[in-house]
């Protein structure tokens, strides 16, 4: 798996972003995130491209 199709863990990602786990869960039932990827069980994660592009849309808004 390259390095941009990983999967970004719960963790990381509230690292990344400064968001809480509600916010994000907001987000993605409005349709305004990447929606997560069930691994088994209680495990979730993102794909990091798919983040990543989400993170390069809201830079692009800001300079709109």
């Amino acid at each position: 798996m390259d390095q941009q199709n990983r999967i970004v863990r719960k963790t990381e990602l509230f690292s990344r972003l400064g968001l809480s786990d509600a916010t994000i869960w907001r987000m993605e039932r409005d349709g305004k995130f990447p929606r997560r990827i069930q691994l088994g069980g209680k495990a979730v994660g993102w794909f990091d491209s798919e983040i990543n592009d989400w993170m390069n849309q809201k830079s692009a808004a800001r300079g709109a």
